[in-house]
């Protein structure tokens, strides 16, 4: 048996090295250490194997109270680049769509390691271990049909979501889900319209600063002047461009993960709400055919009801624990995009404004 201390992963040393394209298909270059060892290991996943990871922790029918548990967002498939369009790949990824070779998309799909990782629950699976360390690839490994399956049946039933809650704080909980849910997705896709924005300011700066380039003559004496107020020009927009890239860059690398990271989680937690309110539905059901039961059933429903009680109880119990240790967390999280994305904006601000006032004294210094 495994020794649960020797096989704990540090959430930390979760790294995706790098990535590789083979056709439509990529293949990470997953890192980590155990807690009880100085060496690394590595191994080589795609994202059928994240897949993979995702559905088996769902499907760990050894594990009481999963229903209650809020997983970690796995990020949605990247499309293969041979077969869409920017404007579906921003739609399906949002952010993750953006960045350069995959970088950001990689990122993403650390934090969602880590996280699984630092879980109290699902950080301790052996799922998580083979994954981080079998040489194998996890998605060749048939897995069995958990509660992500058998959830697609109650996810149809939709008036469960409006059920009234028998606990105040769960009806709470939901309410707000519901409201912030909206909010951070609302809030997400307007933070990337700006940013799509900034980057279209950048090209056309790029655009006017080549134009400018080509209104430079050699030949002809008398349009030198003009010639060199081009080339000014095109140094200022050169500039321009270069400062709303950064800024784009900053954007998308800071605020906008962390803003797709926590509108994915705060659906997360919209699907727990959820798994624990179809238990309930289930339990209150139970409870009234026991009512109705003959005698002969009686001893049969009561037993049934005790048991779905008791597996209520617990989804609840550690709900309450998912939800607390979510409210800790989730602040932290986005207070550290947060953070990270005013210190890189304020550093780029401070180049770009040497950079201005170097461009401001050479255009006073220009004769006319």
């Amino acid at each position: 048996m495994m020794d649960e201390s020797a096989a704990k992963v540090n959430a930390n040393s979760i790294v995706i090295a790098d990535v590789t394209q083979d056709g439509d298909t990529l293949t990470f270059a997953v890192t980590s250490q155990k807690l009880s060892s100085r060496n690394g290991i590595c191994v080589f996943r795609t994202y059928d194997d994240f897949e993979w990871l995702q559905q088996s922790l769902f499907s760990q029918d050894d594990v009481e109270g999963l229903y209650g548990v809020i997983f970690p967002p796995l990020p949605a498939k990247p499309l293969p680049p041979s077969s869409h369009t920017q404007t579906k790949a921003l739609k399906q990824l949002g952010f993750l769509a953006l960045g350069n070779n995959w970088q950001l998309y990689c990122r993403a799909l650390e934090f969602y390691l880590q996280q699984v990782a630092a879980h109290s629950i699902l950080g301790k699976s052996k799922l998580l271990h083979s994954f981080l360390s079998s040489t194998e690839s996890s998605s060749k490994q048939r897995s069995k049909k958990g509660i992500f399956d058998r959830l697609s049946h109650a996810m149809e039933e939709m008036r469960k979501e409006g059920h009234k809650d028998v606990d105040e704080f769960f009806h709470n909980e939901r309410e707000s889900n519901m409201h912030l849910t909206a909010l951070f997705k609302a809030t997400t896709e307007k933070f990337l319209e700006v940013v799509l924005t900034k980057q279209r300011l950048a090209l056309a700066c790029g655009h006017f600063s080549t134009s400018l380039h080509l209104c430079v003559t050699q030949d002809n004496p008398s349009a030198m002047a003009f010639s060199k107020i081009c080339v000014k020009l095109s140094d200022i927009m050169d500039a321009v461009k270069r400062n709303l890239d950064n800024v784009s860059e900053n954007d998308v690398c800071t605020l906008g993960l962390g803003l797709d990271f926590e509108s994915r989680y705060q659906e997360a937690k919209k699907e727990m709400l959820f798994r624990r309110t179809c238990k309930l539905v289930e339990l209150e059901n139970i409870i009234k055919t026991a009512e109705k039961a003959k005698s002969n059933k009686k001893a049969i429903m009561d037993g049934v009801q005790k048991v779905t009680q008791k597996e209520f109880n617990l989804i609840s119990s550690v709900a309450k624990e998912e939800i607390d240790w979510y409210h800790k967390t989730r602040v932290s999280v986005l207070r550290g995009f947060l953070t990270h994305w005013c210190e890189k904006q304020l550093d780029t601000a401070k180049e770009s404004a040497a950079l201005f006032s170097q461009l401001l004294e050479a255009w006073k210094g220009f004769p006319l």
